[in-house]
């Protein structure tokens, strides 16, 4: 995730430069076509491309506003993650008695989970922090984070037969494991679940169309300098469709998405720090994005 602004602008212009110079191409050609050939038929009607632009705007607010909320709901659905992970280590050494096998446990559930989400394999992470018994216990699973937290359900069941623990105690436990797993859920229905075609291919197919015919209808007013007027308005829609792309895909590691490395290298250190044992240092920001 970039945090710093002006990374974000030079990224951005980074990835649509190339779009834009073949645009700016193109408009130079229609001017000179029209200019010093004189191809009449170049000039086309204003009217008709404007009103395609307007619908296409709307259309585009739209999208991006959908791809905005799939992004911010996995953020939230993170940020109930982290919470009830620190409730659940803060339970385990309090209520359980200092269950630090519990508290390592799940402080290695979200990098089994950030590894299933997306690309970045954690499994150093996740061998590092999970008791060995349950390192063993989850190598057979397919979904490891859901494994982890069985793991996790059965120690705590054990612990309270073992010390009698009311009966409240336990079901206070049970549903921040439960929030985790509805949280989990969450977050795998929309990394299964892309947006539909109509939302993530069309868009940048209608925005090309756009930027083809737009200095047709711009020659006649704008003459010379239609490359800047054409240029400039297709850039607009041009960053609106790169924006939409970047967010409808919160988990795909790029310079735009989540950063769950970091998330889970915070949730790791709040929740080993109270143990006492040393905690690796928190992720920094590398040239202005979080990963």
């Amino acid at each position: 995730m970039i945090v710093d602004q002006r990374v974000g602008l030079r990224t951005i212009a980074y990835e649509v430069r190339g779009i834009i110079l073949l645009m700016a191409t193109w408009d130079i050609v229609v001017v000179i076509l029209y200019q010093v050939f004189h191809q009449e038929w170049m000039e086309q009607p204003s009217l008709p491309v404007s009103l395609i632009g307007s619908a296409l705007a709307l259309f585009m607010g739209f999208r991006n506003n959908s791809a905005y909320n799939r992004w911010w709901e996995a953020r939230t659905l993170w940020g109930a993650i982290t919470n009830n992970c620190r409730s659940f280590g803060r339970q385990a050494g309090t209520l359980l008695g200092d269950r630090h096998d519990l508290m390592y446990a799940i402080a290695a559930y979200p990098h089994a989970l950030r590894m299933a989400l997306g690309k970045d394999d954690a499994s150093a992470d996740i061998a590092r922090l999970l008791p060995p018994h349950m390192l063993e216990a989850i190598a057979r699973y397919r979904n490891k984070p859901n494994a982890i937290l069985y793991q996790i359900g059965l120690g705590v069941a054990a612990e309270v037969a073992k010390k009698n623990i009311d009966g409240a105690v336990h079901g206070q436990i049970d549903r921040i494991l439960s929030d985790i797993a509805n949280a989990q859920g969450g977050l795998e229905r929309i990394r299964n679940t892309p947006l539909p075609i109509q939302f993530s291919v069309l868009p940048r197919v209608l925005v090309n169309i756009f930027c083809i015919v737009l200095p047709l209808s711009m020659v006649q007013t704008l003459e010379w300098i239609t490359p800047l007027g054409s240029s400039l308005v297709g850039c607009l829609f041009l960053v609106l469709d790169k924006s939409a792309k970047d967010l409808q895909e919160p988990f795909a590691g790029m310079p735009h998405g989540l950063p769950m490395a970091t998330m889970a290298r915070g949730i790791e250190i709040d929740v080993i720090q109270p143990t006492g044992d040393e905690t690796r240092p928190a992720l920094s920001a590398v040239n202005g994005i979080e990963r």
